[in-house]
């Protein structure tokens, strides 16, 4: 089996230059090349290339998918959005790092050896950048989950120690967003251990409250506002919104301090503790479901075969033409239909009734061996 990798790139904040363009057709002949994305799949080869130095130089987005169990990540955001300590606590060895470019930060997400082998054999990547891309937004309007969910995914991989301490935990973890969920799937995230991180998690509906907001505002400076006005109006609308938002959320932060208690961070340790729980919970949830869900099927199957019981006389004689076919599919749909005649009269009548009414049947069929070959196969019918 040849070797597979997928590549793409999306250019956000500005269009290739043509002079751009073709330094990166120079890279490849077969790819897939437009003002805004590169897109090209290798069986053979590589790409001739750094991912990193091409997000550096053109690119604001980047997917990378192999079959060997690797999958990849990648954004660029300008310095603005977030500081140096804000990023770096959410680092790992490889399952999330930063790096500073020029004006920029590259986030990069990483899954490295994945044991679900179906996934990768049959997932081209092709689909992951639009599930993934709103993330980018995310990250620019002051959203810390993405980078949350990225140590976990370190976690999960047994990056982290167990006794190191968990960063700052954003709100929102309870309720993730599409793009985050996609993340979760994307890298593999333990969702018990999403589960168990979200447990301190405050719920974002809590920041909307209407009355905290209508006292944040009026404490405003007419300059404070001023200045998000002027953002507003200069196209700057994610700027705007993290600056309004981060303001708030301090000022949120002050407010409760000493009146609400103090939620310590926690070691990894704790959370592997607290996941192991939440899988218990999960998998009680699950089951109740399963139980839920089998009980609308039976009796919706039940309903079912009452209307056949109806009048049993009436199916059978509706049986002769579809089996007078001698085709293979008529065979095989008076096996389905006989089959069903069966539990039908198990839940009505007896098995004994049954197979008296389907001997009386195959009288007029005794010959046709393909017939009595598919009954026998089903458990209906004995030599």
């Amino acid at each position: 089996m040849s070797e597979y990798q997928y590549y793409e790139f999306a250019a956000v904040e500005r269009s290739l230059t043509a002079k751009e363009m073709a330094e990166l057709r120079a890279c490849s002949t077969r790819a897939t090349i437009t003002a805004t994305s590169f897109v090209n799949e290798y069986h053979w080869g590589n790409l001739k290339a750094e991912p990193s130095d091409w997000m550096r130089r053109y690119f604001d987005a980047f997917v990378y998918m192999t079959n060997w169990c690797t999958c990849r990540l990648a954004f660029r955001v300008p310095y603005a959005v977030f500081s140096k300590s804000e990023l770096s606590q959410y680092a790992t060895k490889l399952a999330l790092t930063i790096d500073a470019a020029g004006k920029h930060w590259i986030i990069d997400w990483w899954l490295d050896e994945s044991e679900d082998y179906d996934r990768f054999g049959l997932d081209e990547g092709r689909d992951w950048m639009g599930r993934l891309m709103p993330l980018r937004d995310e990250l620019l309007r002051g959203d810390l989950r993405p980078l949350y969910l990225g140590w976990l995914a370190g976690v999960t991989a047994r990056e982290v120690d167990d006794n190191a301490i968990e960063p700052e935990v954003p709100p929102g973890l309870s309720r993730l967003s599409a793009a985050q969920q996609a993340l979760v799937a994307f890298l593999e995230i333990d969702p018990d251990l999403v589960a168990a991180a979200a447990a301190v998690s405050p719920d974002v509906s809590e920041l909307d409250n209407d009355d905290s907001i209508n006292e944040w505002l009026a404490g405003l400076s007419v300059n404070e506002m001023r200045a998000i006005l002027k953002l507003l109006l200069n196209g700057k609308s994610q700027q705007a919104e993290r600056q309004f938002k981060t303001a708030f959320l301090t000022w949120q932060k002050k407010l409760a301090q000493g009146t609400a208690p103090c939620v310590s961070r926690r070691k990894v340790a704790e959370l592997r503790t607290l996941a192991k729980v939440a899988e218990t919970h999960r998998l009680e949830r699950e089951a109740k479901a399963r139980v839920r869900q089998e009980a609308v099927r039976r009796k919706k199957r039940d309903d079912f075969l009452k209307t056949l019981a109806a009048d049993f006389d009436q199916c059978w004689n509706a049986l002769h033409p579809l089996v007078e076919r001698g085709s293979a599919s008529g065979y095989d749909q008076a096996k389905h239909v006989i089959i069903d005649l069966a539990d039908a009269y198990q839940l009505v009548s007896s098995k004994e009734i049954f197979d008296r009414a389907l001997r009386r049947f195959l009288v007029r069929h005794a010959k046709r061996g393909a017939l009595i070959r598919r009954l026998v196969e089903a458990g209906l019918w004995q030599k």
